[in-house]
Order: structure tokens, then C-alpha cells, then sequence
């Protein structure tokens, strides 16, 4: 019934958002002497707010164009190079014409499926696009997938992700932000069982769930005190005609995107205050930056029904993965297999949704994975969107996970001992290990290794 109350509400609200448009069309006229009066400015902006709160936001576009690579613009083509009913894998293809043929490490990000489009990882694309092939996973909005289509739940997103890494081919690289870590942890530890020939070459973990009893924050004490059937009858809904998932059970996206801003309610009514400011006084750039954040952080997408409550019930309630109970099929699945594939994680330090030690737990899953080859990151100064988004990603965090990349990418195609970047408290005990590169001014751990310098791409 949430959803058919939803959907109610938006049919009510329409004609009224008509009218405030055609107010603000009047009253914004340029020979509408109204318009330069405080007056009629502050209602302007009251229309521009009201339109922003109460409109549907559809899915955003990447829209990347283009990238730098060694002072070069080149043009980027998106394409979907194969797709399945509940997600789309695609290629963020680079112009070879204007930069040369390169043969950077094949990236895969997988992008979370908790509400949002992949497309807020937009900024975590643009980082890596100048020095890698980069893969995403573009996950479909399951009100818009027919029913005819069958379920999709945990372990179909498991064998998602494998299916996309054997297309891919050997020697990619894996990075999973937030919800995803986890099915990308199993699904590494699954090939790694198989013995296949085409496991990730690395593993990135970004704020991910791998064991939520480690600093506990009130997601995880939500989805811990709450039973699996109190989700199931107060957030499950089906979805309403005439979308073509009509009847599909959901966890409909407006619920996550409520759930998440009242959370920090007070910052958001003080940001639509901010535009509401901002519009009367004409601060252009302040107006352009709220609305581009907003475009993409109220655009929400269904995630089915099954998915969510066993992605509740495994990772946040039974713990499944930590406590080396989880079952994929009839498969067990064993992080201690894993040992082809080289293990980062980074985490925030204020990160309000995943908290400190969480990714980290990781680690501790993949006893197998030589030490020098397993890397862990505290980011500080940033909260959950800052570990993938913002000026510390850019300039703190990806530059980390390429030379981790680069590295192991090296390591892989010459197959040469290469020494890998240490985690500070390994360091302590083993001083012999390639430098910390969370120290400022430390030399890259892919110069000087054993006299050789491989060349800038790594992966030529």
C-alpha cells in the first residue's frame, strides 16, 4: 500500500506543480517589473524550491564525454558491452585515435544496488578513466523489469558479477563500493574455490559490510533489531501499474532515500534553505552545485524483494560471511581460498553508514593472501560518499588504489616478486617491506624494486 499511496500523492501533487510553474514562468518574465522586486524574488525562489522537493527525478546520464590522458583531451563512447534483465555492463570506451592504443589494467567498479543508480559513482569513473579501462555494472531499476523476468536475489548478483569478470577476461581488477563488497568478496572467494583462470587480479573494498558488529551505526542497529518479517510487511510493496514490473514485490527506492535523509534531516532542510538564499540573491554557482547534487541523490531506483530481505537477513543479522557460514548455492564459500587475488580496503573516518573495522574485517576472512600483497586505509576528514566522490577521492584515495593496482597488474604480467605497499602496522613488525604509502613524501613502491623500474603504465 506505501507504493499506491506514493504513486497517489504524485498524481495529486501534479496540477498543483503545473501551477507553480506557470507562476514562476510568470513572475521570472524579464518585462514583469515584479520579477526585480524582493518580493518577487523570494517567491521565484519559494517556486524553484517546491518544484525541486516535489518533482520525480528520473535516472540520471554519466554524460563523460571526454577525459585527459598525458595532457591529451580524449573523447570517451559509452557502450554496453553485455547485458543481462536486472543490470547492464558498460564500457567506458576510450578515443585510441587521439591518445594511442594503451593497454591499461581492466578496472570493473561495481556499483552499489541500494537505491541509487550507478551513476553516483560518476566521479569515482572519472578518476580512474585516465589510466585504466574502466567497467561498471549499471544495475536496472526493478520497477521496470517485468515480471516475466523471474527473481533476482543475492546469489543471482553473485553470479552477476562473475559472469561480468570472465567477460572481462583475465587480469582484471575488482573494486566494489559499499553495499557490493560483500557479494564481490564472495564471488572472488567462489572463483578462487573453482580454481578458475579468470579470478580478479585485486580486490578494492570501499565502505563495505563485511562484518557490521564492528562499530556498530544505526543502519546496522536497525536491520540487527528488527526481524526479517517486520521488513517483509512494513517496507515490501509490489509495484503499481502501469510500470512494467507491475506486480513485483520491491523495497521501493523512496523508502532508502528516506530512510537515509532522516538520518541527517537538519542538514538537508538547512541545504534547501541554502538554494532558497542563494536564488533570491542570484549566487548562480551555489544554485548549480545544490541541484547537481540533488539531481542525482533523490533519483532512486527498486531494488526486488528478495534481494533486500536476504541481503538483510545474511549481512546484517545472521552474519553469514564473518562467521565462515555462507552458502552460495550449494557452494561454501571460503575467503580463506583466495590467493590470487591481492586485497585492498579503504574505509572513512566518519563514515555514519558503514562503520570503522568493518571493511577492514575483510582481512581477516582472507588468511590466504600473502601480506604483502593485503592493504588497509583509514581516510580521514571524510564520511561514506567521501571515501568514492569529492576533492579527498581524488586526490587521497585514487591515487592510492592505482598505484595498488599498477602494482599488482605488474606483479601479475611479469611475474616478478614485486614488493607490495604495507599497511602501517605491518610495517612495524616486518621493516623490510616496501614504504608506507600513507606517509607523505614516501617514495612509490613501483621504484627501485630489486633495481628495476617498470614502465609508467605497468601494464604495457
Amino acid at each position: 500500500m506505501n507504493y499506491y499511496a506514493y504513486e497517489m500523492a504524485h498524481a495529486f501533487m501534479s496540477p498543483v506543480r503545473f501551477g507553480v510553474q506557470a507562476l514562476r514562468h510568470m513572475l521570472d518574465w524579464p518585462l514583469n517589473p515584479v520579477s526585480h522586486t524582493t518580493a518577487g524574488k523570494n517567491m521565484i525562489a519559494a517556486c524553484e524550491v517546491f518544484e525541486n522537493i516535489t518533482r520525480r527525478y528520473g535516472k540520471p546520464e554519466f554524460g563523460i564525454k571526454s577525459t585527459r590522458i598525458a595532457g591529451l583531451t580524449v573523447d570517451i563512447h559509452e557502450e554496453v558491452v553485455l547485458a543481462k534483465p536486472f543490470c547492464n555492463l558498460i564500457r567506458f570506451g576510450r578515443d585510441e585515435s587521439s591518445a594511442g592504443r594503451r593497454y591499461d589494467p581492466k578496472v570493473l567498479i561495481v556499483a552499489p544496488m541500494s537505491g541509487h543508480y550507478a551513476t553516483l559513482l560518476r566521479g569515482t569513473v572519472e578518476a580512474m578513466l585516465p589510466e585504466h579501462d574502466v567497467y561498471i555494472t549499471d544495475w536496472a531499476d526493478a520497477r521496470n523489469v517485468p515480471l516475466a523476468a523471474g527473481r533476482f536475489d543475492f546469489d543471482d548478483f553473485v553470479d552477476y558479477l562473475t559472469d561480468f569478470i570472465r567477460f572481462i577476461g583475465t587480469n582484471t581488477h575488482l573494486i566494489a563500493v559499499c553495499q557490493p563488497a560483500v557479494p564481490a568478496l564472495v564471488a572472488t572467494a567462489v572463483m578462487a574455490a573453482r580454481n578458475e583462470e579468470c579470478q580478479p587480479a585485486s580486490l578494492v573494498l570501499m565502505g563495505g559490510p563485511i562484518d557490521t558488529r564492528r562499530n556498530p551505526t544505526k543502519v546496522n542497529d536497525l536491520a540487527e533489531k528488527k526481524p526479517i518479517d517486520w521488513f517483509e510487511r512494513n517496507v515490501v510493496s509490489t509495484v503499481p501499474f502501469p510500470h512494467a514490473g507491475f506486480m513485483r514485490p520491491v523495497y521501493p527506492g523512496f523508502m532508502q532515500l528516506t530512510g537515509f535523509m532522516t538520518m541527517n534531516l537538519e542538514r538537508h532542510m538547512n541545504a534547501h534553505v541554502d538554494l532558497f538564499n542563494n536564488l533570491v540573491k542570484g549566487d548562480c554557482d551555489s544554485v548549480k552545485q545544490h541541484q547537481e547534487f540533488y539531481e542525482e541523490y533523490l533519483a532512486v531506483m527498486d531494488l526486488t524483494a528478495e534481494f533486500y530481505l536476504q541481503t538483510i537477513r545474511t549481512v546484517f543479522q545472521d552474519h553469514l560471511l564473518p562467521d565462515r557460514k555462507l552458502m552460495h548455492r550449494d557452494e561454501h564459500v571460503d575467503c580463506s581460498a583466495i590467493t590470487k587475488t591481492a586485497l585492498m580496503t579503504v574505509e572513512g573516518e566518519r563514515d555514519d553508514i558503514c562503520g570503522l573495522g568493518q571493511t577492514e574485517a575483510a582481512h581477516d576472512l582472507c588468511t590466504n593472501i600473502p601480506k604483502d600483497e593485503k592493504v588497509h586505509y583509514v581516510q580521514p576528514g571524510v564520511g561514506h560518499y567521501g571515501v568514492f566522490n569529492g576533492t579527498r577521492w581524488r586526490t587521497e584515495i585514487q591515487p592510492r588504489i592505482r598505484e595498488f593496482i599498477r602494482t599488482v597488474n605488474y606483479k601479475r604480467l611479469t611475474g616478478e616478486n614485486t614488493r607490495m605497499p604495507q599497511p602501517y602496522r605491518v610495517m612495524k613488525d616486518t621493516p623490510d617491506v616496501a614504504p608506507d604509502w600513507r606517509k607523505p613524501n614516501t617514495k612509490s613502491a613501483l621504484n627501485g624494486v630489486n633495481g628495476k623500474h617498470p614502465p609508467a603504465s605497468a601494464g604495457e
